[in-house]
């Protein structure tokens, strides 16, 4: 309920609940060459207060990319939407997997516009699949 930094407390609660996996680009912590950060969905900047469900787990390349954004473009149709949100919305219902699960597809407005805005498909974390994918360790299970 408050705007203060996220806990120790707090960021191994996200953690769990996200089963260590970014709930933006689904990269496992556990192969992660930089420290995953619980995030502020809706950013304090924007009055976004740090509680649990307004947090999510999220890889630094997903944290950078986002920082205080909560709308992007739809590339299809060129509309502003608002991001995808963890706490409100399924992932499988906004993006899903190219054959190969190299890259995430976004299915919807708000799914389009998170692939574009965070970069869903940086190089570095399209070879990492490609990677985990080879020795069956991607994509995460639910």
């Amino acid at each position: 309920m408050s705007n203060k930094r996220v806990t120790t407390q707090q960021k191994k609660l996200v953690a769990t609940r996200a089963k260590g996996c970014c709930e933006y680009c689904k990269s496992q912590e556990r192969f992660a060459m930089q420290a995953f950060a619980a995030e502020h969905i809706i950013p304090r900047s924007q009055a976004g207060e740090t509680s649990l469900d307004n947090l999510a787990l999220s890889c630094q390349g997903c944290n950078n990319h986002k920082y205080n954004k909560i709308q992007g473009s739809d590339p299809v149709s060129g509309e502003i939407v608002l991001l995808f949100n963890p706490r409100q919305q399924l992932w499988d219902e906004n993006f899903t997997w190219n054959h190969d699960f190299t890259l995430v597809i976004g299915l919807t407005p708000t799914g389009r516009a998170t692939v574009e805005t965070l970069q869903l498909n940086r190089e570095g974390v399209v070879n990492l699949r490609r990677v985990l994918y080879s020795i069956g360790e991607h994509p995460p299970s639910d």
